[in-house]
């Protein structure tokens, strides 16, 4: 009677080929990479809706722009999103009014400039490590296939120095295998459900960054040309 063969996850690893073995580890190794990214994203996201709504709240109060500039000027190096859309774009407003011979219009371009400026770079700000997660999501199931295709084919190539096959040599082979695909997998499922839940976020975030924009240019747009139709009058 044969001996019970030790089919245990750990044994298994241990006693698969040299090529499966580096295979895992890649896949150990990504998959660190891939909660290291989550992790981080899923901080940066929910702080910056907290960030987005305080700011919100803070422009619509009612407060004067004038002051809420001074108070985010003196801490404008932590500044993001909509607050340092805001700052970004009044700090422009007032260095172009302070020249002289700026037409009302040329003042509104060089506002709009900087602010969008300013949302293009939160854009990449939201975005960090997507595109990362996308890639693990995309090829760790391939990885994971390559090492049990490899490991087939070494357990194949195992059985046919053999006259008589029996389920207890190929067994080990072939789970030996397989883990590599299950191990591809633990990698891929948390960074595609990662990678739609913070797209979905950020689209969210940049969406509403987009429109505060659009309406604080056009708050600025009023003012500015306020200005000259007073003068006119």
């Amino acid at each position: 009677m044969s001996a019970a063969v030790d089919m245990s996850t750990w044994s298994l690893i241990s006693n698969a080929d040299g090529f499966v073995q580096l295979i895992l580890f890649i896949l150990f190794a990504s998959s660190i990479f891939s909660w290291a990214i989550i992790l981080r994203q899923f901080v940066a996201l929910r702080q910056a809706r907290v960030d987005y709504n305080d700011f919100e709240q803070a422009f619509w109060s009612g407060t004067q722009m004038s002051s809420l500039y001074r108070q985010l000027d003196q801490v404008q190096n932590t500044l993001s999103g909509l607050a340092h859309c805001f700052h970004t774009g009044f700090k422009e407003l007032l260095r172009l009014q302070g020249k002289s011979g700026m037409s009302p219009q040329a003042v509104m371009d060089g506002v709009e400039r900087s602010m969008n400026i300013s949302v293009a770079r939160e854009y990449q700000s939201l975005e960090t490590g997507l595109d990362w997660l996308s890639i693990l999501a995309s090829v760790s199931p391939y990885v994971g296939l390559l090492g049990t295709v490899w490991g087939i084919m070494h357990s194949f190539r195992a059985i046919g120095a053999v006259e008589q096959v029996t389920l207890s040599m190929v067994a080990p082979g072939i789970a030996e295998a397989l883990i590599a695909t299950a191990f591809g997998l633990f990698v891929a499922i948390p960074a595609v459900i990662a990678y739609n839940r913070f797209t979905s976020t950020a689209d969210e975030l940049e969406t509403k960054l987009t429109n505060f924009k659009d309406e604080f240019a056009e708050i600025l747009h009023r003012e500015v040309f306020a200005h000259v139709d007073e003068g006119e009058a």
